[in-house]
């Protein structure tokens, strides 16, 4: 099979080769690829950066062959303890709990990584979706009901997760502005964000506006400028960026927020927790990702480097050529 093999550190470390195909174990499920698609941690893994996290990916040699957490195929055989999936199945989910690996055409999953994918999805969609709208649900979802009717600002609005909780906000009529690059704001208003804002020329902690609630993916800033950002009541939350920003989010933000009664928190993800719950959204049309392509896996390299430079719009999607 084609897989995307890392052997050293960086995008010329990551090539496209021939490999065996894998072999399922009792616990585990092949799946032929048909989609994958590309996040923060499939790159993170590719540089090895953050440099605090190499022991977790290799001090000094990968210790993940192939990247590729998100995934959507079909079941091509199981192992004999596996009872909820059958050969035929088509099946997405983020892998990341697994040791990745959907980056190739073929790949192995437990049974628990994986949901049956929703009839009115293509397998484009489906990849597009496990990691990005579990970050989105996990961080939104309780507030959504609370801030009905209420404001939302999405700082990277732009990548893969701002597009999910935008529809998902508009399910409870919330106002959303979305805060990313100048070349991402026409996508943005299309998409229907009420405003859009340049991240790269206007600080949205600045601009003497509050709002309920701010879904970031791209943190950079103090627990202070996001509570200036916040009206009384408001929530904070953050589901990426700069690591020294998340942890002083993660150790400081609630003590912070507490003394302004507001809210400041990190979120921990937890692999495709809220994915079932989403069914529901995805069957009946009013949640779809964005896709950008889909690429070819022969276009890997391309798509990491658009990947890497943000100049996606959406979720950056690879389809394998089976």
């Amino acid at each position: 099979m084609k897989a995307l093999v890392l052997r050293q550190y960086g995008l010329s470390g990551a090539q496209v080769e021939d490999v065996e195909t894998p072999i399922p174990g009792e616990n585990h499920i092949l799946i032929k690829v048909r989609a994958a698609s590309l996040n923060d941690w499939d790159l993170g893994i590719i540089e090895g950066k953050p440099l605090a996290l190499r022991p977790m990916y290799g001090l000094f040699k990968p210790k993940i062959r192939t990247p590729g957490c998100d995934v959507a195929g079909t079941v091509l055989s199981v192992g004999a303890k596996v009872s909820r999936f059958k050969e035929g199945d088509a099946v997405y989910g983020d892998l990341h709990d697994c040791g990745f690996g959907s980056l190739a055409e073929y790949a192995l999953a437990r049974e628990q990584d994986l949901m049956p994918m929703p009839a009115s999805l293509s397998f484009e969609q489906a990849a597009a979706l496990p990691h990005a709208a579990t970050l989105a649900w996990q961080a939104i979802h309780d507030d959504l009901e609370r801030y009905a009717g209420g404001s939302l600002l999405i700082n990277g609005a732009g990548g893969g997760v701002g597009p999910i909780a935008l529809q998902l906000a508009k399910l409870k009529r919330m106002t959303v502005t979305g805060v990313d690059r100048a070349s991402k704001l026409a996508a943005l208003q299309e998409q229907g964000f009420d405003a859009v804002l340049d991240g790269e020329a206007e600080d949205f902690t600045r601009q003497g506006k509050a709002y309920d609630l701010i879904l970031d993916v791209q943190t950079r800033k103090s627990p202070g400028d996001y509570l200036r950002a916040l009206k009384p009541g408001g929530t904070y939350v953050t589901v990426g960026g700069a690591l020294p920003k998340l942890l002083t989010i993660g150790l400081l933000g609630r003590f912070f927020g507490r003394a302004q009664s507001k809210q400041i928190r990190l979120l921990a993800l937890k692999a495709n927790v809220g994915l079932e719950a989403l069914h529901a959204v995805f069957e009946l049309g009013q949640v779809r990702p964005i896709i950008d392509g889909p690429y070819p896996l022969e276009a890997v390299q391309e798509a990491l480097q658009r990947y890497r430079q943000s100049r996606q719009v959406g979720r950056v999607v690879i389809v394998m050529g089976q």
